[in-house]
């Protein structure tokens, strides 16, 4: 399987990746091992999930979500109350 995510950061930001293993993921985000936007922005926080059976479909949907305002992501996220 393989998952579409968005973790907040302590910053209050956003970022979108792609995995197999979220449970992994996550803890390398919060190990200062994930990426390196979230590396100065720990903790993060799992706020959106998707999951996809292929790859090719996942990596597609990232690059959608990547491509959306930080606006339209917290919206997606259900982070409605954060949008001024």
């Amino acid at each position: 399987m393989h998952y579409v995510y968005i973790v907040r950061c302590s910053d209050g930001s956003l970022y979108t990746g792609w995995t197999t293993d979220i449970e992994r993921r996550i803890s390398a985000h919060n190990a200062g091992k994930g990426a390196k936007y979230t590396r100065s922005r720990r903790p993060v926080e799992l706020v959106h999930l998707e999951s996809f059976e292929e790859k090719t479909a996942a990596q597609k949907r990232e690059r959608m979500i990547k491509k959306l305002s930080a606006a339209e992501k917290r919206k997606l996220a259900g982070l409605l109350q954060d949008i001024d």
